[in-house]
């Protein structure tokens, strides 16, 4: 069981902000580091729950230690048992962040990136960074995002408009994947501009291995990289899909440089276009398949297209603030497909139950069976005596 003690939070916070003095602050900061190790990114169910009582009293709750509400309590039951689950994944976050160098920030900081708070109860509860908390909040951003396989002349766009608009003043943000994400982060250092990468497992992980060097970059030239999952998390397929979120929350404005017709690219669009940002898309040759999502962006999505620095600079000027703030009852992870967070989680030769795929996609126990008997429909997995696992195909 979590120590909720105000010694236990001195203890866990402390080591790692010292400049938090007062009990109050402590203890809702410790409450949100643990939070960040209970639950899954985008868990509505815990959002609403600090939403309503705060930090501090949500864990009380979460945890057993403070009665439980009536209002969604079977919500909230389910959430225990997928929280409860990873207890001492939550005790331990602490020690791998100090031992790593990695700091956490919550939204009682100043350094909070605000735009991220359109995410309403799907918003996350906690940051973990390295680098520079204040590029986070810098007012001109735009994320850069494309395709891994990307091809020269995604590679070629995409470096001409990130070291524009870092020369411009504007902060380049992305996913430290390969091919657009790193061009794009590589040519902002390159103009000696901040950029800001979000990673979907823990900081101290560099992912991928290949780009270690150039996230290192990022940490030691000014910019920020950033995760909602503490140390130690792994970058699972859901969390990819879950941190686009992110990238298009943090970012007054989306552009697509290069992506296929399925590519998770289109993902982050659409979660910048429920948030009400601006999205614009580079078009490329027609009889390229690695533009065509762009393409598929531009004719029905309503993209705007982009062929410059000027372009994209006119796009992060017309955002509606008002419509940006209108748009956070509908921006949810809904885009993040719960049979996407099965597949990635079974194995094809090692059964697994409902409880433990509950515990590892973060889905309440109901979704889990309800998903597994359409996926078993599809013939994409198969139950067995021991539990579920992934057909092979």
């Amino acid at each position: 069981m979590i120590d909720l003690s105000t010694e236990a939070a001195r203890r866990r916070s402390g080591v790692l902000r010292a400049d938090v003095t007062d009990d109050d602050a402590l203890r809702s900061l410790d409450a949100r580091m643990l939070w960040s190790a209970l639950i899954e990114p985008g868990d509505g169910v815990a959002g609403a729950l600090i939403a309503a009582y705060g930090p501090r009293a949500a864990l009380e709750i979460a945890v057993g230690a403070r009665e439980l509400p009536s209002v969604r309590s079977d919500d909230i039951r389910e959430g225990r048992r997928r929280w409860m689950a990873r207890v001492d994944e939550a005790t331990t976050a602490v020690a791998r962040a100090r031992a790593a160098g990695v700091m956490p920030l919550t939204p009682e900081d100043e350094s909070w990136p605000r735009r991220l708070d359109d995410l309403g109860v799907h918003a996350p509860v906690c940051l973990w960074w390295r680098g520079s908390a204040e590029v986070l909040r810098l007012p001109r951003s735009v994320a850069l995002v494309g395709a891994r396989a990307s091809t020269a002349y995604g590679e070629h766009v995409t470096a001409e408009l990130a070291a524009g608009l870092a020369g411009r003043g504007a902060v380049v943000v992305s996913g430290a994947a390969y091919g657009i994400d790193a061009v794009g982060h590589r040519n902002a250092l390159l103009a000696e501009g901040p950029t800001v990468a979000w990673l979907a497992g823990g900081v101290d992980r560099p992912y991928p291995a290949g780009n270690r060097h150039l996230i290192e970059r990022i940490v030691g030239e000014g910019g920020a990289v950033v995760a909602e999952v503490p140390c130690g998390a792994s970058p699972t397929k859901w969390r990819f899909l879950a941190r686009n979120r992110l990238i298009a929350a943090s970012s007054v404005a989306t552009v697509v440089v290069e992506a296929g017709w399925r590519s998770g690219s289109l993902n982050t669009a659409g979660h910048a276009a429920q948030l009400g940002r601006p999205l614009g898309a580079v078009p490329g040759p027609v009889t390229s398949a690695a533009s065509a999502g762009c393409h598929r962006l531009l004719r029905e999505y309503g993209a705007q297209c982009v062929t410059g620095v000027d372009d994209v600079l006119e796009l992060m000027g017309s955002l509606d603030d008002s419509r940006a703030s209108d748009a956070r009852e509908v921006a949810a992870v809904s885009s993040t497909d719960p049979a996407d967070r099965l597949i990635a989680a079974l194995n094809a030769t090692a059964p697994r139950g409902v409880a433990e795929l509950s515990q590892r996609t973060g889905l309440r126990a109901d979704e889990v069976s309800a998903a597994l008997g359409l996926l078993a429909l599809e013939g994409r997995v198969a139950e067995g005596p021991k539990g579920w696992r992934r057909a092979s195909r």
